[in-house]
């Protein structure tokens, strides 16, 4: 239905009187090529509304048609695996309709309604139903269940159930009887991208999302429904970070929002992923990945809805009961968009340029990560991670600092780091996460009772040797005594051998629980030797030369694999042995 007409255009925010009833996040059709837009602001008889399609060639005077929904997105089996834009339109779908550039006002359903698939129900007739509840199941992947729930606002008694079997997911499969009457359910559901699902309580952090990456879940680990951002000037790795991330952790459920980086990153990410293998399932890497690409040359404003499309997806599938990992990259590229818009908006600007609203706004976006109790009474998490991308690498510029106080961890990258080849290039004595008293126990019932003490040792040895490198840059590494020297050797083994990983060595890319924990005790182990027999009075260039397995250590994350940490185990009896033979001159 046409609800007005354009009177004013400014790039992607039009203004629009009004002549039938609009409403405030209404979803709206934009001029007679039918472009996306969303209501931001009604004054009157005026609407205010951003398009996520391109303007050029919209004229004052074209309709506008409302839709009397907000923006929503689609749920249901298929999301998984699949390559969405900012407002979840299907890429591969339109490619196929428009070409290699999509075309405006092209668009498709995001969900097929051709796919059949294969529905078991999980209740009877006259079972009482509540809201969030699984009332049946698909087979979305070979290794992920799909858990049909009722949707929040919905509860009552189910009158007729179809039998098991194959259907689209627009077929009605349960009825239920209700207070307002009988509703039809099916696979399908509608979502408001804007509006949190709702849950019945939060539930505190207790086990570590394990990502594999060494530095982080000894040092700095993030909890699963932690929120974590990684800032990084240009080259640092936040990018090769987060695909990482994505790849190795152990959540269920991994949503990657590409948000407003360089098309070739994302053109790496869609060639990679489907030729990676799960470590888990032995599987594709994308039967568990959802993608929304939405690149810098796209529409700005689709960008800022690109991220609110992407969670909304990510707390569907932690509805059923999972963990859901989502990597936002990077949530600079959106405040810009946000920045953008709010200019043409003509909006008083606050900091550089950014809205007044921005803190609030990834406020709001943080708080919709967590680990909760669902309507159903399961547990599900959703853990966020967003990248920050920082002009000149300033860590005091806006999207840095306000996201600084909405997030648990911080893994601030250092371009000195990367300039010298050092990845993942997280700074150490920067970064920091809130998350190691909340999920010790966990490490210490499953890996390593004394998980905390590891780290705090290893931080220890690494903030004294930046306190000796100062003091060594005024008067010289060789003047100072034997036990600092041997400081700065340990940390340098430390940096070499445990906190740097090679993302493209097919061993080292991915390390163990147990094979970190090993690798932890070998180094500590080394450290507490070699300072009892530097005490007794071993110069420290003895040790670092006729103990000469220090290479052999350092290879040791890419030759061990990760299945035979006890190989750790072998190699620390083999510097036990030189260390004795040491060690038996001077009584140690």
């Amino acid at each position: 239905m046409e609800v007005g007409k354009i009177t004013w255009i400014s790039g992607p925010v039009v203004k629009v009187r009004i002549s039938s009833p609009l409403q405030m996040l209404e979803q709206v059709e934009v001029s007679d090529m039918h472009l996306v837009g969303e209501v931001l602001s009604i004054r009157g008889d005026e609407a205010t509304i951003q398009v996520y399609e391109e303007t050029e060639g919209i004229k004052p005077g074209a309709p506008v048609y409302g839709s009397g929904a907000p923006l929503a997105v689609e749920l249901g089996p298929g999301l998984i695996g699949r390559i969405f834009d900012g407002i979840q339109r299907p890429l591969k779908d339109l490619a196929a309709l428009s070409g290699a550039f999509i075309q405006r006002g092209f668009t498709a359903a995001p969900l097929s309604r051709e796919t059949k698939w294969h529905f078991s129900p999980s209740v009877s007739i006259g079972t009482a139903l509540t809201p969030g509840q699984v009332w049946g199941v698909v087979p979305e992947t070979a290794n992920l269940q799909h858990r049909l729930m009722l949707p929040p606002n919905v509860s009552g008694t189910v009158t007729w159930l179809a039998n098991e079997g194959d259907y689209t997911i627009d077929t009605p499969l349960v009825k239920l009887s209700t207070v307002q009457g009988e509703v039809t359910c099916s696979m399908l559901q509608r979502w408001p991208v804007r509006q949190p699902r709702p849950i019945r309580e939060r539930v505190a952090p207790s086990e570590p999302l394990l990502t594999g990456q060494r530095v982080i879940d000894i040092l700095f680990p993030i909890a699963k429904g932690g929120t974590a951002a990684i800032p990084g000037g240009f080259g640092a790795g936040k990018t090769v970070l987060q695909h990482a991330l994505a790849k190795w952790s152990d959540a269920d459920i991994v949503v990657y929002i590409g948000c407003g980086e360089r098309g070739n990153e994302m053109t790496d990410v869609l060639i990679e992923f489907p030729k990676l293998q799960d470590p888990r399932t032995g599987r594709s890497l994308m039967e568990r990945t959802i993608l929304v690409a939405n690149t810098s040359n796209m529409p700005v404003a689709a960008r800022e809805a690109s991220i609110y499309t992407g969670i909304t997806l990510a707390e569907y599938y932690r509805d059923m009961g999972y963990a859901v990992a989502l990597m936002a990259d990077s949530t600079s590229r959106w405040a810009e968009a946000l920045r953008e818009v709010s200019g043409r908006l003509e909006e008083m600007p606050a900091e550089e340029g950014f809205p007044a609203y921005l803190p609030s706004r990834l406020a709001a976006f943080y708080e919709r990560a967590g680990r909760v109790t669902t309507l159903a009474g399961n547990t599900g998490s959703v853990t966020v991670v967003g990248a920050i991308s920082p002009p000149s690498a300033d860590f005091s510029e806006p999207v840095t600092q306000h996201t600084q106080r909405f997030v648990r961890v911080f893994w601030a990258l250092d371009k000195d780091l990367a300039a010298a080849r050092h990845f993942p290039s997280i700074n150490w004595l920067s970064s920091y996460s809130g998350y190691r008293d909340d999920i010790s126990a966990w490490w210490g019932a499953h890996q390593a009772p004394d998980w905390q003490d590891l780290g705090k040792q290893m931080m220890a040895i690494l903030q004294q040797e930046s306190s000796l490198l100062d003091i060594a840059k005024l008067v010289g590494q060789d003047t100072l005594p034997d036990m600092e020297r041997f400081i700065l050797l340990i940390a340098r083994t430390i940096k070499e051998a445990f906190l740097q990983q090679n993302a493209m060595d097919p061993v080292d890319a991915y390390s163990s629980p147990a094979k970190q924990v090993a690798l932890v005790r070998l180094l500590l182990h080394i450290y507490d030797r070699g300072r009892k027999i530097i005490e007794q009075g071993c110069p420290v260039g003895r040790l670092q030369n006729e103990m000469d397995l220090w290479p052999e250590i350092v290879r040791a994350r890419a030759t061990v694999p990760n299945d035979q940490p006890e190989l750790l185990q072998e190699l620390r009896t083999r510097v036990d042995a030189k260390l004795n033979v040491i060690g038996k001159d001077y009584g140690a």
